[in-house]
């Protein structure tokens, strides 16, 4: 069931993000630039600003990037401070989920909260193993308690089913998941899309960003059949790549939640 519930979000994000910030991979550029600091926007609606030798950087979008507290804006000046000959998007998530907020969350805010929310829909945490024991104990042990902090938190109840044939889930608690999305911010939305988007879980990515879990106990709850498989089979390297992948989004929204809670 996790990859028809990420393929949701991501057929809209790949395609969104293809069309204003160019190929997920994007080439390096040569560094052409010095410093990077921090700077006061100070008009009345307020914010930070990062300069690069004295120009406000941009978003792909071409929008300033402005930043709501100190913490996530020495963040992202760090992150440009940081490059080396050429600058890297990839090694700069905090630039990059920050972008996000302002070029695809804000402009389509209503389509990007009904996506994310649709993930309890179809949500990893509901399917579970018919076999073996050990398998079904693991997913219990884990899982269940998300299930069930989830419903008394969101008042979203979400039923468990066994196999992979889809299970309707009560339109009650798929919409209450909705309310609870639509009240964040957008810069706390595009964290969480990520951690939704990597975990293939709502409940996972909502319990990351309230911080019921860290990213560590999100990625074990998100890659629990995998890294089980890994176990009993022995690993395979594009599995392994893939976890890498997963945990590397789930820390980064994790950091990122929490420097704009500093």
């Amino acid at each position: 069931m996790r990859s028809k519930a990420r393929s949701r979000v991501s057929r809209t994000y790949s395609a969104i993000d293809r069309r204003r910030h160019g190929s997920r991979k994007r080439l390096a550029v040569k560094r052409l630039y010095g410093e990077a600091r921090v700077v006061d926007i100070g008009d009345a609606d307020g914010g930070l600003r990062i300069e690069l030798d004295g120009r406000p950087v941009k978003t792909p979008g071409r929008a300033l990037l402005r930043l709501p507290n100190r913490a996530l804006a020495e963040a992202v000046a760090a992150e440009w401070a940081a490059q080396g000959g050429t600058v890297e998007p990839q090694s700069m998530p905090c630039m990059s989920l920050a972008c996000t907020a302002i070029d695809l969350i804000a402009p389509r805010r209503a389509e990007a909260v009904a996506e994310i929310a649709a993930y309890a829909e179809t949500d990893l945490v509901c399917y579970r193993a018919e076999r073996p024991p050990e398998l079904v104990a693991r997913q219990t042990d884990i899982w269940q308690p998300l299930l069930d902090w989830a419903a008394l938190t969101f008042d979203a109840p979400l039923v468990a089913t066994t196999g992979v044939l889809h299970r309707d889930q009560p339109a009650t608690a798929v919409a209450a998941f909705g309310r609870a999305v639509e009240a964040l911010d957008d810069l706390t939305l595009a964290a969480l899309a990520t951690a939704v988007k990597a975990a293939g879980s709502l409940v996972i990515g909502l319990a990351l960003q309230v911080g019921r879990l860290d990213a560590e106990a999100a990625f074990a709850a998100a890659e629990l059949d995998a890294l089980f498989q890994a176990e009993t089979w022995g690993e395979d390297t594009e599995a392994a790549e893939q976890r890498a992948r997963v945990r590397a989004d789930l820390e980064a929204a994790e950091r990122f939640l929490a420097l704009l809670r500093a």
